[in-house]
């Protein structure tokens, strides 16, 4: 997942605390090692170097994450899609130098994604892709996911207080730390500047609910005065450009993980159907208006109406 996790613990047993830290941990490394596209001996490796040619059978809780992902796919109408690994090596966000590829090598990529090429036998648990070139690649639930199955073992060992991120994107809060009522967390956009500070969008207060918040500034490059970066959309092939930020809080990391993704992609005019999917949701996106003005559409998730740099950013391309 290339990213660092970390567990924050309060209990009055330090001995079964570092114990049940040490498990979630190791749960999430031993996901690592099923999930990571990038590791040749992993099962999801597995699947993408076989499936275009047989039907491979699946471990059962990773199969379960493929229906959940296919499941998410036909909520989110295609924004959030785990097969635009293509997309992302035509870009040359997959070791390659990236550039902004031909319309014919795009053309080529969007032929090889899309859930309707990954075919999926619950009966025999199995999967069988539609095609040469199709690839499954977990990134934008994986680690959501595998947050979720440590907080799960960090609850059977008795813990009722703690906080775990993977790399500040998502972040899940069991119960509340000492003298709160619960895990305050803040939502930054990242200083551009030279010394500055990164400038605060929101903080919100998390109790047994996970945070996910997606921005296209993260892997990127810059063509001109325009940024591309690494969070595409499935249905276009090109790099996001609708909004720089989203936000998704639930009782799942698995769902924000992905939901922010999709946001993301959709932008604002896709906020009011996202935050419709699942009840109780909290959501924020945050769009440019120009080099210096960003707005927002939120739902549960306090934000300012706009706000403004005092240096010009590099927009996403248009």
């Amino acid at each position: 997942m290339a990213t660092r996790f970390e567990v924050v613990l309060y209990g009055k047993n330090l001995v079964s605390l570092r114990a049940a830290g040490e498990e979630a941990l190791n749960e999430i490394q031993r996901l690592d090692h099923q999930l990571n596209l990038y590791n040749p001996t992993s099962e999801i490796a597995h699947i993408n170097a076989r499936a275009a040619r047989e039907s491979v059978r699946v471990e059962p809780g990773l199969f379960r994450l493929l229906e959940h992902a296919r499941r998410l796919h036909q909520e989110t109408h295609g924004a959030f899609d785990i097969t635009v690994g293509p997309l992302l090596r035509c870009w040359g966000f997959m070791g390659g130098e990236r550039k902004i590829p031909s319309a014919k090598a795009l053309a080529q990529a969007r032929t090889q994604v899309g859930m309707g090429l990954v075919h999926l036998d619950s009966t025999k648990r199995t999967v069988r892709f539609g095609g040469e070139g199709v690839m499954l690649d977990l990134g934008a639930i994986g680690k959501g996911y595998a947050i979720e199955q440590a907080i799960k073992l960090l609850r059977e060992c008795g813990v009722t207080s703690a906080i775990l991120h993977g790399g500040t994107s998502t972040i899940y809060a069991i119960g509340e730390p000492p003298d709160a009522p619960g895990w305050k967390v803040a939502i930054e956009y990242p200083a551009k500047e030279p010394g500055a500070s990164p400038r605060l969008i929101s903080m919100v207060v998390l109790k047994n609910e996970a945070l996910s918040v997606s921005a296209g500034w993260g892997k990127s490059f810059q063509v001109r005065d325009k940024t591309y970066g690494h969070i595409l959309d499935p249905r276009t092939g090109k790099p996001v450009s609708k909004a720089v930020l989203s936000a998704v809080i639930l009782t799942s990391a698995t769902e924000t993980d992905a939901l922010s993704t999709a946001l993301l992609t959709l932008g604002a005019r896709g906020h009011d159907h996202i935050a419709s999917l699942r009840r109780g949701m909290r959501t924020l996106v945050m769009w440019s208006e120009g080099r210096t003005q960003f707005r927002f559409r939120n739902k549960g998730i306090e934000a300012p109406r706009s706000f403004k740099l005092r240096a010009p950013h590099f927009p996403l391309h248009t």
